[in-house]
């Protein structure tokens, strides 16, 4: 199986999953990821999270058509709900990802 088969079966196995688009040329994305996750981690205890490398892994932001970094999609029960590109605080997307979350495990 193939790097995007397996992203794309955690995203239909789990119920939240988050793919974390990155490169190591990347300053913002070095800055925002630990934040990011620890938020994540904190917040929503069933979110899987993928963090993919840009530089080594375009195949995969091609197809899920991801052209600048860093970028966070949210995929919340096998859909794509969430796109944030570049300019992003973490609290704006946790607060983003909070209230369909809690619907969803109600």
């Amino acid at each position: 199986m193939n790097r995007i088969q397996e992203i794309n079966t955690t995203v239909k196995d789990n119920l939240a999953v988050i793919l974390y688009f990155s490169a190591p040329t990347c300053n913002v994305c070095h800055a925002l990821k630990p934040k990011l996750f620890d938020a994540i981690e904190t917040n929503f205890k069933e979110f899987k999270i993928i963090s993919i490398d840009v530089s080594i892994e375009q195949d995969i932001a091609a197809h899920y058509s991801v052209f600048a970094i860093p970028t966070v999609l949210v995929f919340l029960d096998g859909r794509e709900f969430l796109r944030k590109s570049r300019h992003m605080s973490v609290d704006e997307v946790v607060r983003e990802i909070r209230r369909p979350y809690e619907i969803m495990l109600s």
